[in-house]
């Protein structure tokens, strides 16, 4: 369980988070909604310590990021996968060496285990039999399904999505939506996802909240009109 507590951040005169709290239950995914620049990322960053807050903390299975030493604060980040919007992908690393980054930088797994693992996850994300390629020969999509991969390749226990379909056409935003909710189904993985996507906030979201203008609220149902 994920706690999140009174986070409040301003950049000068600017609030971006005023007082935001929620929390996140075993097995069930959040959708935090809102337009582009309304400091969406900017929750996901503070919530991991990423980017510092100015008050308020965040509770990982009862251990508080505020008072957590380096050492349980790189414990609790080794059970976080996390999803950027931009892939961030490593150019000149094919597709099995960017999904298995984390394992060769944080595990002793042998080379046969890491290959083992890979295959297991790009099976899982649906890129089985694309180890080779490098990121300039895939599609927004395959990249994001290949992102996902290396996010989930530590076994983490939850995942968070910043704009995981933003750009993405119809089809390949609707095999990335499948595969967030396959994954919270069958894999158990809590998490967060944060878009302005209507449509994506309604297929994965267990619960809905709109971050505006530095307030949080939990929505029972999505209107447009939100977003005048």
């Amino acid at each position: 369980m994920i706690e999140v507590k009174n986070l409040s951040k301003r950049f000068d005169s600017l609030i971006i988070l005023d007082n935001v709290s929620f929390s996140i239950l075993d097995a069930r995914l959040i959708v935090v909604l809102g337009p582009s620049g309304t400091g969406k990322t900017v929750l996901l960053k503070s919530m991991i310590g990423l980017m510092p807050v100015d008050s308020g903390e965040v509770i990982f299975d009862g251990k508080s990021l505020k008072s957590a030493t380096p050492t349980e604060i790189y414990e609790i980040r080794k059970e976080i996968g996390f999803v950027f919007q931009g892939t961030a992908l490593f150019d000149s690393m094919n597709v099995a060496e960017n999904v298995s980054l984390p394992m060769s930088e944080h595990t002793s797994a042998s080379s046969r285990e890491i290959k083992k693992r890979v295959t297991e996850i790009l099976e899982i994300v649906g890129m089985s039999g694309k180890e080779c390629l490098y990121p300039q020969a895939l599609s927004g999509g395959m990249k994001r399904l290949v992102a996902v991969g290396r996010a989930l390749v530590l076994d983490p226990k939850y995942l968070f999505y910043d704009e995981p379909t933003t750009g993405l056409d119809p089809m390949m935003r609707d095999q990335v939506v499948n595969l967030i909710i396959n994954l919270k189904k069958s894999y158990a993985k809590s998490g967060i996802v944060v878009t302005h996507d209507l449509d994506t906030a309604r297929a994965v979201g267990d619960e809905i909240y709109m971050l505006k203008n530095g307030k949080i609220s939990k929505l029972k149902k999505i209107k447009k009109e939100l977003y005048g």
